[in-house]
């Protein structure tokens, strides 16, 4: 119950309501029940409206007393008069409490199950992948698409062996759990309209496989000069850092020379938002599990 206010407000909260209930029934009494008459009556508004020529329904004082009736009754079975708990001592903590309770008995063998069981077993499990689509088409599809192959050239294809952090248990979970928060800097004022188109062609020859042509040996010399310290010197990545790979097809933000173009003038800034307070850990670990799997729909 420490959702109940108070000592202090609970008595104002009581002198409030009871005041109220008093100076409600003593208006409705006085309405209804008076003996009505008086210097008014002779008061005449626009032509034709007298002072009390026109009493309220009556069924509007039995509806009015009804009210007050359920109300009564409400404030005595719930709390409502300052830290009175109710006769049947309910609370709004207490109710979430009880689900909590309710939720563990029903699903706390299941998910003892799932966070004891590997990723591979999970994989395995059919009704276990498809509660993980389930969780990532509720979670994450708005993001990376409902088939998990990325979208809008902002979000990655999760369905490819292209992940920047890893797609190992470890780095999934971190991943998901924490988010990322992936930085490119752009390129332009130190290397020029030149030699970011050199820089471009190099990389897009690196990502077919064409690294060692002679024609993009300026871009290769700029590659080790600003770009090796993330990418490597084989454009491989580094998973540490969050540096995608660049001699492979994944891109994430397009691979036509005027993405990559784009992408090496200006930078990027890309987030992955942590999931960590969204999802307990038989929902991350789900996740995990299918992402291992190839993120397959069910």
């Amino acid at each position: 119950m420490a959702d109940l206010p108070s000592q202090f407000w609970g008595g104002w909260i009581v002198a409030i309501t009871v005041t109220t209930f008093v100076a409600l029934a003593w208006f409705v009494i006085d309405v209804y029940r008076g003996k009505g008459g008086g210097d008014n009556e002779d008061m005449v508004w626009d032509e034709n409206l007298r002072e009390g020529a026109k009493p309220a329904p009556v069924w509007w004082f039995w509806f009015i007393l009804a009210l007050m009736v359920v109300s009564v009754v409400y404030v005595m079975l719930y709390p409502g008069l300052g830290t009175y708990r109710g006769a049947l001592e309910w609370s709004q903590g207490g109710h979430i409490e009880q689900r909590f309770a309710d939720y563990a008995q029903e699903f706390g063998e299941a998910r003892a199950r799932i966070l004891s069981a590997s990723t591979a077993a999970l994989a395995e499990d059919e009704a276990a992948m498809r509660s993980a689509w389930r969780v990532f088409n509720n979670h994450c599809a708005s993001c990376h698409g409902r088939d998990a192959a990325g979208q809008a050239r902002r979000f990655p294809d999760l369905t490819d062996a292209a992940w920047q952090w890893g797609v190992d248990e470890a780095a999934l979970d971190t991943t998901i759990r924490h988010g990322r928060i992936g930085v490119m800097p752009p390129w332009l004022a130190a290397v020029g309209e030149e030699g970011v188109a050199q820089l471009a062609d190099y990389v897009i020859a690196l990502s077919r496989g064409g690294g060692g042509d002679p024609a993009v040996a300026p871009g290769a010399a700029l590659f080790q000069q600003f770009c090796v310290a993330c990418h490597g010197a084989d454009g491989s990545g580094n998973r540490q850092l969050g540096a995608p790979a660049l001699n492979d097809t994944g891109w994430t933000y397009g691979g036509s020379r005027a993405d990559v173009t784009a992408t090496i003038a200006q930078g990027r800034n890309g987030q992955m938002p942590a999931f960590g307070g969204r999802l307990d850990d038989a929902q991350i670990r789900l996740l995990v599990a299918w992402l291992q799997a190839g993120a397959k729909i069910p």
